[in-house]
Order: structure tokens, then C-alpha cells, then sequence
């Protein structure tokens, strides 16, 4: 049971730390330059749902972590990690598919994203006993 809790938090904390990326690349495409925020918010010309994206994203990011943490609890580190680099193939995937993003496909990035998906599967395939959690006495 603890294995299939770990891998669903894993998977949480990748599914949260893609949309944190997603959320972030379409906010920054949608701001000024972070040093020119000042200017543009005393003047009025700041998008404020780009700046709420930011801060959803931000957040995005702090749950991910803890979804993480939890994970490392029932998972070996070796799994755990390799589950983390789903992650790069689902923002991939996603911003090359979603014409907000103007990403595009290439064969060498898809062939790239599949061989990270090939190294998650290989890694993941063998079943793995959670790590024994020691008592401090």
C-alpha cells in the first residue's frame, strides 16, 4: 500500500510542478521584464491575471514539493527521481500541443521525451520494497 501511495504522490508532484511550468512560461510571455514590474504596475499597464498565473504557479510549486515529500517517504530515492522526470515530457508535450504556447514539435525532441519515458518504464518496472523507515532511539 505505502508503494502505491508514494508513486501517487509522485505523480502528483509531477503534475503540479508541469503546470507550475506551463503556468509560468504563459505569464511571462503575458509581463514585462521582471525588472521593468515597478514601472509597469505604477503606471497600470500590468497584466494581473499574468500576475495571478505567477502566483497560482507559486503555489503550484510549494504543493508539488510537499507531494514530493511525501513520496520520498514511501519510495526508494532511485524510482522516486526517475518518476520526477515525467515531468519534462508531459510540458513538452502539452506546450507543443496548446497553441498558446507556440511551441512546436520536433522529431528530435519527441524522440528525446520517448527515450525519457522508455528510461522511467525500465526503471520502474522491476517491483521495489518501500525503504524501512528506522527509529531514532
Amino acid at each position: 500500500m505505502s508503494l502505491r501511495r508514494g508513486i501517487t504522490f509522485a505523480m502528483g508532484s509531477v503534475v503540479l510542478v508541469s503546470a507550475a511550468q506551463l503556468g509560468m512560461r504563459w505569464s511571462m510571455s503575458h509581463l514585462p521584464l521582471p525588472d521593468q514590474w515597478l514601472q509597469a504596475l505604477s503606471n497600470g499597464s500590468i497584466d494581473l491575471l499574468a500576475i495571478g498565473v505567477v502566483l497560482a504557479s507559486i503555489c503550484a510549486y510549494a504543493l508539488s514539493m510537499l507531494c514530493w515529500l511525501a513520496a520520498l517517504r514511501d519510495l526508494p530515492l532511485g524510482r522516486a527521481y526517475s518518476l520526477l522526470s515525467i515531468s519534462y515530457a508531459l510540458v513538452y508535450l502539452l506546450a507543443a500541443s496548446l497553441p498558446l504556447f507556440n511551441e512546436n514539435f520536433s522529431l528530435s525532441k519527441t524522440l528525446g521525451v520517448a527515450l525519457v519515458i522508455l528510461g522511467v518504464i525500465t526503471i520502474n518496472s522491476r517491483t521495489a520494497r518501500a525503504p524501512e523507515v528506522r527509529n531514532a532511539s
